[in-house]
């Protein structure tokens, strides 16, 4: 189980999504909180999802099949200013409508930065997240750069943003790079597809 990921398509216009009727999993944040590294890592491939130190890099909605049994989706990051007002509309509408459209997501991951406060972009996600009635859960990424009072802090920061989360429960630490936080992310993962 989360052995098998393939990349199945990007998806530019809304005619390109997969016709699959398999549940998906959404990753969304702000650009450049490492969304293409958190895949990498989790099933253990180095180039399945293309990094890149430009944030804004993905500019589609990107489908890769889990084990046959779900997708995993990412969306393009958000709030990377040094795209165009155009583009950022394209996206926006796009994500728009594939999340109006779909009727297989069955939950989210929100990735945030743990170095930093969640921002008025990540707050707007969550409201967004909410109006949309998605299931989902935020992943506070990078927590390998951390000290143990920034761990702490991060923890009561985020919770008292979004009161809602529960350590273990719909809040994850994680770290590309260490892998003492991936088995809470991979129960969580397998408790909603598997």
């Amino acid at each position: 189980m989360l052995k098998q990921i393939s990349f199945v398509k990007s998806a530019h216009i809304l005619s390109q999504l997969p016709k699959d009727n398999l549940p998906q999993l959404i990753l969304c944040g702000r650009s450049n909180v490492g969304k293409s590294s958190f895949i990498n890592s989790l099933f253990n491939r180095k180039q399945i999802a293309k990094t890149s130190s430009t944030p804004g890099k993905t500019r589609s909605i990107n489908f890769y099949s889990v084990d046959g049994k779900f997708f995993l989706v990412d969306l393009p990051g958000f709030g990377y200013t040094k795209t165009s007002k155009q583009d950022r509309e394209k996206w926006g509408k796009l994500i728009n409508d594939y999340i109006k459209s779909s009727k297989n997501i069955r939950s989210a991951f929100h990735l945030i930065d743990s170095r930093h406060r969640p921002t008025e972009l990540d707050i707007s996600l969550n409201e967004w997240l909410h109006f949309s009635k998605i299931d989902f859960s935020v992943i506070l990424n990078k927590a390998d750069k951390l000290t143990q009072s920034e761990f702490s802090n991060a923890g009561n920061s985020i919770t008292k943003t979004f009161p809602e989360l529960v350590l273990n429960e719909n809040l994850f630490f994680y770290s590309s790079f260490k892998a003492k936080w991936k088995e809470s992310v991979r129960k969580k993962i397998l408790s909603l597809f598997y």
